[in-house]
């Protein structure tokens, strides 16, 4: 500045600093503007231009697990969308072409209850059908606008819906592939069972829960004394009454017992008791005696003891029916309650059904009295037509008038109920088609088991514990149960004979056939199809298959209806990773680990990363009747859903992610500190152009080196988290990184070079050089997770790159820094520097606190050091009162190695400009208020300074 631009006499000398100036807001006023920015992007097509400016990149693809076509978004949906967008982001920042197509599940249940709710039951099956199809397409549509809300970005404007017709077609194709490979089959089989849906469940649809059960002790009288006696080793037994004895929580089971279950292997006694004033006999496990007699208030002694084995095939009358049920040996059997012997009812009950199976009762001889709608047959001797558990306690008061029941009790366990209902689901035995999970296929490879467990040791895990938990869930499951009893499905479109049950023999070809009709018109034309257009004469023997697919098995085959169905060309496969909730171990990473082993023979993906649920600030569940549920349109409404996507990032998704206000409230806290650092850097660099003003490395001054080289590290830090998809070590290094390396440290030393030496100075332009890097990098390591406010910067730090086409910042990849050849010195050095200057700071506080001195400007400090560190300080010359930020500072060197802080207030008068205590303020007679630097920097060629 010319001397004849100086203050008058009396004026501020505030004009001649280079004070901050940007129109980036200190505010985000996030939730009134964020809606504005989502609509641009959409406008723009900013995803579109991020896949032109990634052409050519490894393609990585992040395959969408689709919320289900119902009902409002909530905060875990929220959780999974965010999460996904931000590893999608961050993929592309590290120079992938990372893509997302969002899709939706449109089938199943949970839509035909709406319309079932809203328009009446049995209603015909075209018109659930055409409504549940709008449903689903009203609620995709809703749930987009929430997603597209969260700064989510992705091929909305082409997502892929399970009910599209070419899906549908794909996904009937899909299921003739299996059939002709080999897994499937078609047969009874106790399934979860709901009443209230009508249908067979998933496994994944199924949920525990206490529930409150009569528990009874039941003895099955002896039907064949002279065989037990035998077994036991006995002439004869002592005693003409004795029972077998069995415990059970399921009394309405009791009707259709079959059999008796013993463990070969276990010791079984034959008790001598008194009951009801005569002599009886007792069979059950020895280890169980002396529980069970204190239990029902008997005593007795044992008499005899045999295995398990040498029961077998002896039969016993049925407590309630004039019909026996033999023994069969089950290594099932446990003895931790009960008596050791387990009532076997085929029908309901996986181990019962095997057992008996395995000793070769036929389908035809497995007794099935409960109706789909939990009521008896109306055919059942003593309980017809009555519901299972209205008739527990009747069939308890029955068994106790026979004088068969021993003991009953209140029991409270853990039960299987509907996820959508949550009322108490059974296993009923019905005829379904299955997947089989042991079953040899055509090819004679592995089993479908077999090549599950060997994909599952393939795949990469996030958190490295599911792993386990898919593999334990595939080893031990059951087949896979593949129809449903429902209309707005995909149908299991098969003709089968009306007397054998068999398939048509062109069943192949049937399928393509029934495929293209789909295709044109949706599942709907399998409904309208008269069997005669395909099958002609044959028409009359065959009858259209009923079922429709398990809707896990519609999302669990998008790996084939949508990576390499409809969005191929978006995708590839394997999907690089699938991302859900902890839940989906046996859910959608199940099914559709299920079907890829089927079709393929691997997964459909190569890593699999879980999230955990979303608890209150208390760690309970989110629950409406308690109140503390948080949705995401609130929060987005009231503090923008950049709020949301930062208390994502800073929490550790691999367990329970917990929100309340207060939690909240915190996450602003720290949004404003990044803020206001992104602030800062963007003010200062604003009169900065790299291509004009930036200085050449070799030439920074040496603090500016270091902060290229600490920040190139932090960006590499950075890397590696989110290469291992980890985000709140993300946002920590974020928050240490603005608050302590920039805040408390660089730019604190760096606002007196910035504001006080001339614009166009090689001070200036050394500090703005490093900010420039600084602020690069900070803007790329913010934008997967801050993304608005990355955005909102990005023209303001690049308007060249913004001009030329690049409007957007996730076309970026991560900076690249320019080499700093001394780099690992200056990092040793200064580090050490900084542990000093914390010294002093400590002191200069103390000093303020005491009165001693307003601010560290008003302070001269003396460092008295030893060895080292007074070679490290002494390298700094006068510029070691920048770094300290006080007016003066000196070092002398010490004898031993402790550090000691003298502290002085200054002397001398307080420079106008640059507020520093100097000697030479007033020197100059025609600017009395200025230091000799702030003149030199005014009206000379500057101050000289190296270091800092």
């Amino acid at each position: 500045m010319a001397a004849d631009k100086a203050p008058a006499s009396g004026k501020s000398y505030r004009d001649t600093l280079n004070l901050p100036d940007t129109s980036f807001p200190m505010r985000g006023d996030l939730a009134r503007r964020e809606p504005k920015w989502t609509q641009e992007w959409q406008d723009k097509g900013v995803y579109k231009r991020i896949r032109a400016a990634c052409k050519g990149r490894p393609v990585w693809v992040l395959h969408d697990g689709p919320p289900y076509a119902n009902g409002d978004i909530h905060i875990g949906h929220a959780v999974n969308k965010i999460l996904k967008d931000m590893i999608v982001k961050s993929r592309n920042m590290a120079g992938f072409d990372a893509r997302y197509v969002p899709g939706w599940d449109c089938h199943g249940m949970p839509i035909e209850i709406q319309i079932e709710k809203k328009f009446g039951k049995n209603l015909p099956a075209a018109e659930v059908q055409a409504r549940s199809r709008a449903y689903a397409t009203e609620q995709v549509e809703r749930q987009k606008k929430d997603f597209i809300r969260l700064g989510v970005l992705g091929e909305w404007d082409n997502p892929y819906l399970t009910m599209a017709f070419h899906n549908e077609a794909d996904e009937l194709r899909t299921l003739g592939t299996l059939l002709e490979k080999g897994y499937l089959f078609r047969g009874l089989k106790p399934v979860n069972w709901c009443f209230d849906c009508g249908s067979a469940l998933a496994e994944a649809e199924v949920e525990y829960a206490d529930k409150t059960d009569i528990a009874v002790d039941v003895g099955f009288p002896f039907a064949e004394p002279e065989q037990i006696a035998t077994a036991f080793g006995l002439d004869a037994l002592p005693a003409e009454r004795g029972w077998c004895l069995i415990w059970t929580t399921t009394p309405w089971t009791l009707p259709s017992n079959q059999a008796l279950n013993l463990h070969p292997d276990f010791e079984y006694a034959l008790v001598r008791t008194e009951r009801d004033g005569a002599p009886a006999l007792l069979l059950l496990a020895a280890e169980r005696v002396e529980a069970c007699l204190a239990a029902w208030g008997l005593q007795g002694e044992t008499i005899a003891t045999c295995r398990g084995r040498a029961l077998e095939l002896i039969k016993f009358r049925h407590p309630l029916y004039d019909r026996l049920s033999p023994v069969y040996l089950g290594e099932y059997v446990t003895l931790d309650t009960g008596t050791g012997i387990v009532h076997s009812s085929p029908a309901y009950g996986i181990e019962d059904f095997a057992s008996c199976k395995h000793y070769g009762m036929t389908d035809a001889e497995i007794l099935q009295p409960v109706m789909g709608d939990g009521r008896y047959v109306e055919s059942l001797e003593l309980f017809g037509g009555q519901s299972i558990w209205a008739a527990n306690p009747k069939i308890v008061e029955t068994l106790r008038e026979r004088g068969n029941l021993f003991h009953a009790e209140k029991h409270a366990h853990s039960y299987m109920h509907c996820w959508r209902h949550k009322t108490p689901v059974i296993y009923r035995a019905s005829s379904q088609w299955f997947a089989g999970m042991d079953l040899q296929p055509v090819d004679g490879g592995a089993t479908l088991r077999e090549a599950a467990l060997k994909g599952v040791e393939a795949t990469a895990f996030y958190p490295n514990w599911g792993k386990a938990r898919l593999h334990g869930m595939i080893a031990n499951r059951p087949d896979w149960t593949l129809s449903r009893q429902r209309q707005w499905g995909v149908p299991m479109a098969f003709f089968v004979h009306r007397e054998t049950g068999e398939l048509h023999p062109r069943t192949p070809e049937l399928i393509e056939q029934v495929a293209l009709r789909i295709e044109k018109e949706g599942i709907e034309a399998w409904q309208k199809l008269d069997p005669a257009e395909l099958l002609g004469a044959d028409a009359a023997h065959y009858e259209k298959n009923r079922d429709t697919l398990d809707v896990w098995f519609d999302s669990g085959t998008t790996h084939r209806t949508v990576l390499r169905g409809s969005h191929a060309e978006q995708s590839h496969f394997p999907a690089d990773m699938y991302l859900e909730g902890s839940d989906q171990h046996r859910g959608w990473f199940h099914s559709s680990l299920l079907t890829a082993s089927m079709l393929d023979g691997h997964p459909p993906y190569r890593a699999l990363l879980t999230h955990g649920f979303v608890v209150d600030g208390q760690g309970r569940k989110m629950s409406k009747s308690m109140g503390n549920v948080i949705a995401p349109q609130k929060v987005s409404d009231a503090l923008g859903a950049e709020i949301l996507r930062l208390w994502v990032a800073s929490t550790d998704y691999s367990g329970e992610l917990s929100i309340s206000d207060e939690i909240l409230k915190r996450v602003v806290e720290a949004y404003r500190r990044i803020r206001n650092t992104l602030r800062f850097l963007l003010a200062n660099v604003a009169d900065f152009d790299p291509e004009q003003h930036a200085v050449p490395v070799a030439e920074l001054f040496e603090i500016d080196r270091y902060a290229i080289a600490m920040t190139a590290a932090w960006q590499r830090g950075i890397e590696e988290d989110l290469a291992k998809f980890e985000f709140h070590p993300v946002v920590a290094k974020l928050q240490t990184f603005c608050s302590e390396d920039l805040g408390a440290f660089y730019l604190d030393i760096l606002k007196d070079r910035l504001y006080t030496t001339a614009p166009g100075s090689r001070a200036r332009r050394s500090a703005q050089t490093a900010l420039h890097h600084v602020t690069s990098a900070l803007l790329r390591a913010m934008a997967p997770i801050l993304s608005f406010t990355a955005e909102e910067a990005w023209p303001l730090f690049a308007p060249r790159l913004w001009a030329e086409g690049e409007e957007t910042i996730f076309t970026q990849t991560w900076h690249e820094f320019p080499a700093v050849p001394d780099g690992h010195l200056l990092a040793l050095k200064w580090d050490r520097i900084r542990a000093l200057r914390g010294d002093v700071l400590r002191r200069l506080e103390e000093l303020r606190s005491a009165g001693g001195i307003g601010s560290s400007l008003q302070a001269e400090v003396e460092l008295r050091v030893g060895g080292e560190d007074y070679d490290l300080l002494s390298t700094l010359g006068d510029d070691l009162r920048f770094v300290l930020i006080t007016s003066a500072a000196t070092v002398t060197r010490a004898q031993g190695q402790e550090t000691e802080v003298l502290v002085t207030a200054s002397a001398h008068a307080k420079c106008e400009r640059c507020w520093h205590w100097r000697a030479d303020t007033g020197a100059h007679p025609e600017h009395p208020g200025l230091c000799g630097r702030c003149v030199d920097n005014l009206f000379g060629e500057g101050e000289p300074r190296q270091c800092a």
